[in-house]
């Protein structure tokens, strides 16, 4: 999946539009693991969407809304309070409010991020296969 610069910019210039709905920022909508660190702990995550302004992750055990954290992910380190938890069989969602926004090279940074990881996930994926079928593995 290649995506110019251009189709990013296009896409944070939807940044400046009004909110719809409780959204004060596009959301970026990805499927990767990232770190959750809290005062106690460090957490796996999963980052399902990011914008500049908050993130939504998926957690083995979520957090309490009110609680604060540091999400950690392709060299970004933002900070951000808990402002939604739902709690399901076998985890659950946290709605992450960030400190800072996030700048849009760092939105840009993390949408290429996202892009090559899946594109390794894939490769790495094919190359299993690959081995398995030649008897390699």
């Amino acid at each position: 999946m290649q995506t110019s610069l251009a189709s990013n910019e296009d896409w944070l210039a939807n940044d400046a539009a009004a909110p719809v709905g409780r959204r004060a920022a596009p959301r970026l909508r990805l499927s990767m693991p990232a770190r959750l660190v809290t005062l106690t702990d460090t957490r796996r995550c999963i980052l399902v969407n990011v914008s500049r302004t908050g993130a939504q992750i998926g957690l083995e055990k979520p957090l309490k809304k009110g609680d604060g954290a540091f999400l950690q992910l392709a060299g970004i380190d933002q900070f951000g309070e808990v402002v939604r938890s739902a709690v399901g069989l076998g985890g659950g969602v946290n709605g992450l409010l960030f400190e800072c926004p996030l700048s849009d090279t760092d939105v840009i940074a993390l949408r290429h991020f996202a892009e090559s990881f899946a594109e390794n996930e894939s490769r790495q994926l094919r190359a299993e296969v690959q081995a398995w079928v030649s008897g390699a593995k």
